[in-house]
């Protein structure tokens, strides 16, 4: 595919960099664009595959004509079921073969460029501290998360780290900043940060940082990047109700 053209990492850490890239666009379509990417997918259609780059970027189309194909092909005739199953079950196929995709791409790059045992080993294990595709859609990585802390503590944390924080809870709308702390507060940041350290983003699965801005939607409540729902700190404070991508589209849809 196009996207493919310019990607062709060699090292552990560039294949790793390919992989998030692709896994950032492919849970880009199953849940921040999933109204565009049902669209696209029309069982009407010839047998189409759901590609991930390396720039986030993705797009459902035909598999590759050459026999083989420059890189291992994703799970053909996704559309073919689309009308068929419930949304949530389709989405939640597509994102189990995606997931599987990925580490066919991945480990054909380190079969190609001849990575040793340790270098697969590092790669597996890079890859295995995020949260798979088919967690993020479903929502299993945000369950998996909140049962790591217990709902006292997760209380108790949070009472103690309002008062710090430059953002704030009302109308909703809860943003995580970064933090103004003295030396005194030191063992406030390392709880803070124990407790949402588990948080994932509902568009990227990725974890929270404490030098990132955050917000929760007031539907779903599940917590996204600012940057990855083009929310801002500044338009954050306007906003008295806010509904993720996700949400907004199954109200607008008839």
């Amino acid at each position: 595919m196009d996207g493919d053209q310019q990607s062709n990492p060699r090292t552990v850490e560039e294949v790793f960099r390919d992989f998030k890239g692709r896994r950032a666009g492919i849970i880009k379509a199953l849940t921040i664009n999933v109204e565009e990417f049902h669209r696209q997918c029309d069982p009407e259609k010839e047998n189409l595959c759901l590609y991930g780059f390396p720039t986030e970027q993705w797009e459902v189309n035909l598999p590759a004509e050459e026999v083989p194909p420059e890189l291992p092909e994703p799970a053909l005739g996704i559309n073919f079921a689309r009308d068929g199953m419930q949304d949530k079950d389709w989405l939640s196929l597509v994102a189990v073969h995606s997931d599987a995709w990925l580490l066919a791409v991945a480990f054909y790059f380190g079969a190609r460029f001849g990575f040793d045992k340790a270098d697969r080993k590092r790669l597996f294990n890079m890859i295995n501290d995020l949260p798979t595709i088919y967690e993020v859609v479903t929502g299993m990585a945000k369950k998996q998360a909140k049962e790591k802390s217990s709902a006292s503590n997760h209380s108790g944390n949070k009472s103690k780290s309002n008062s710090k924080q430059q953002g704030s809870v009302s109308q909703g709308k809860y943003t995580k900043t970064l933090q103004l702390r003295d030396e005194d507060d030191d063992g406030l940041e390392e709880e803070e940060d124990e407790e949402h350290g588990d948080t994932l983003c509902g568009a990227c699965g990725e974890n929270y940082a404490s030098n990132e801005f955050w917000i929760c939607c007031d539907l779903c409540e599940k917590w996204f990047h600012g940057k990855c729902v083009k929310i801002t700190p500044a338009r954050a404070e306007h906003i008295k109700q806010y509904k993720c991508p996700s949400c907004s589209n199954k109200r607008a849809r008839p």
